[in-house]
């Protein structure tokens, strides 16, 4: 989901190099059957090396050139399935986003400034011969990968819907006390699992946009609108009506009970799995450790640690593939996820944790390195993978 202030935890990302590729046609490497693209981000402009590739496992090597904090998308034909996406690539910086993308249209998009719909273009995937699909043991472990995720994505995804039933019937009844005590613990359920929702384009918005991210015309709905409404500001700021509750909190079930539909089929690749897990701890770095998620309700650190679940939860889904191909990738993860949860269990409290508003900058400081130590390896783990 994109942010419009670049976080602590971007300035320490590590940059990676351009691929050099500048003919109109991907490079390929032999031994993984990729297609390398690099990508130009500027303030105006998303150039590719080519607009063109086969089927299989793409690089986008994207590199910003411009002077804001950029993403980059690779988008289904609606425009509106995301299908892969790095993000907070601060200028000068380079990252790598890695799929595994069938024949089909698509459109590439880069986020100058990571808001609105980005500059777009089309892109092709041409049909190919290579098969790229794991065999034998390979095959068994992806499977399995595949499976596993498959189940904690409709486990999360039922408890969200649960919770988010009582939720909003609280909300919608004027319990407001009841629902703010509710709010953080039922909304960790998404948290885990947005990626998920963020696949299918058009909940995401709908469900999880903050204020600041709305475009001139678009109309809030959702978790933070209902967030809003239960800690009000001070001052400027009119309460909903009884009957715009009711609109907003229909809406946010509604769009909850379309999600669970959704994941009862949904299938989950490995390089979805693991591109999801790098994708969640974007979100910490963005939005968590920034504070600027739960901006009226200070409930960050809940949405902290369920990102971090989720993240953990799909590298350890993939984990005997990467110990196969990569152990000192697999070792350097896990250490870093270990610490970064003790930096988390720091600042629990009682059955949840502190409120965002009650850390010091020295505490919000180490949580962010703690980010960045993690980020670092984590972007390399859909490479190693599926390359």
């Amino acid at each position: 989901m994109s942010r419009r202030t670049l976080s602590l935890a971007v300035a320490a990302l590590v940059a990676v190099g351009l691929s050099g590729c500048t003919s109109n046609e991907p490079t390929k490497d032999s031994s993984s059957g990729s297609g390398k693209l690099a990508v130009s981000s500027t303030t105006d402009k998303c150039e590719l090396s080519t607009k063109e590739a086969p089927a299989g496992n793409l690089v986008f090597n994207v590199t910003n050139k411009g002077t804001k904090v950029t993403e980059f998308y690779l988008l289904g034909e609606d425009g509106l399935r995301i299908v892969g996406e790095v993000e907070n690539i601060a200028p000068g910086l380079s990252r790598d986003l890695v799929v595994r993308a069938p024949a089909g249209k698509y459109f590439t998009a880069c986020k100058p400034g990571m808001v609105g719909k980005g500059i777009r273009s089309d892109f092709t995937v041409t049909k190919s011969d290579a098969n790229l699909e794991p065999t034998g043991d390979d095959k068994v472990l992806a499977d399995n990968a595949s499976t596993q995720y498959g189940s904690y994505v409709k486990d999360q995804t039922e408890q969200l819907l649960t919770q988010t039933t009582t939720f909003v019937g609280l909300y919608k009844s004027g319990k407001d006390d009841e629902a703010r005590k509710l709010y953080a613990d039922a909304r960790m359920h998404w948290e885990r699992v947005e990626p998920v929702a963020e696949s299918f384009g058009d909940l995401d918005p709908k469900m999880d946009l903050r204020e600041a991210d709305l475009e001139p015309g678009q109309k809030w709905t959702g978790w933070h609108r209902i967030e809003k409404d239960l800690w009000p500001p001070k001052s400027g700021y009119t309460k909903l009506t009884p009957t715009e509750r009711t609109t907003i909190a229909d809406q946010l079930l509604k769009d909850t009970k379309t999600l669970y539909t959704r994941t009862r089929t949904a299938k989950y690749p490995t390089d979805k799995i693991s591109n999801g897990s790098k994708e969640l701890m974007d979100e910490v770095a963005t939005g968590k450790v920034t504070g600027e998620e739960e901006k009226w309700s200070h409930t960050d650190l809940w949405d902290f640690q369920a990102n971090v679940d989720g993240a953990r939860i799909g590298f350890e889904g993939v984990r005997p593939i990467v110990k196969k191909k990569n152990a000192a990738l697999d070792s350097s993860i896990a250490t870093k996820f270990t610490a970064l949860q003790k930096l988390l269990d720091k600042h629990k409290k009682g059955t949840g944790f502190k409120l965002y508003n009650e850390l010091t900058p020295a505490e919000i400081k180490e949580l962010s390195t703690g980010v960045n130590a993690l980020s670092e390896p984590l972007s390399k783990l859909t490479a190693a993978v599926t390359l």
